[in-house]
């Protein structure tokens, strides 16, 4: 229980993908404008995670290792999450078409997003369990989602802020982006 707690925390604090390895970050700058849409990507994100590791899994081990087709990862992983984007865009197209519509060209993008392609393989490369693959992608999902929302609200102040002219928008955003991401190594070193 303890080194799920700690596979848990880890994913979502110190190997956060946006903050520490700096994957996903086209819909971290392009979504977090709005909490709405950041929280909307952030679940979005967190299910397609979940779900293309749940199928990944036994599908590396199970009918890929054996055949010695492994090379294939990473073409078989694209397609299984591009199947549950599909499923994802589908299901907010018809349930939630104000959160579908916030999204706009970012929700198909999830497809080549490498912090979902990389969950997969890291899950592969770290050689977890099944279980312990499940938690990594549910804490990689949350830290994607808690790295969006806190951005989120870092992008409301600077709407309020004072900044000089020259540094208004792009440069401004990347300021705070660094910011925040060297705040999350203050968790470095808990988790060694």
């Amino acid at each position: 229980m303890k080194s799920m707690m700690i596979i848990l925390l880890s994913a979502m604090l110190t190997d956060n993908f946006v903050l520490s390895k700096f994957m996903g970050i086209c819909p971290f700058l392009g979504v977090s404008k709005k909490l709405d849409s950041a929280t909307g990507m952030g679940i979005a994100v967190t299910f397609v995670m979940i779900c293309a590791t749940i199928v990944t899994y036994p599908i590396h081990h199970g009918i890929l290792v054996p055949n010695d087709l492994a090379y294939l990862d990473t073409v078989v992983f694209i397609l299984v999450i591009a199947l549950f984007v599909q499923l994802v865009e589908t299901m907010l197209k018809k349930c939630i078409p104000a959160l579908y519509k916030s999204l706009g060209v970012y929700l198909p993008l999830i497809t080549t997003n490498c912090a979902v392609l990389g969950v997969t393989v890291l899950n592969i490369d770290n050689e977890y369990t099944f279980l312990q693959s499940i938690v990594n992608a549910l804490g990689g999902g949350l830290g994607f989602m808690l790295s969006l929302v806190i951005f989120s609200g870092v992008r409301k102040k600077m709407e309020y802020a004072d900044i000089p002219e020259t540094f208004r928008g792009v440069p401004a955003t990347l300021v705070a982006a660094s910011i925040v991401s060297v705040s999350f190594m203050g968790f470095s070193g808990l988790f060694s």
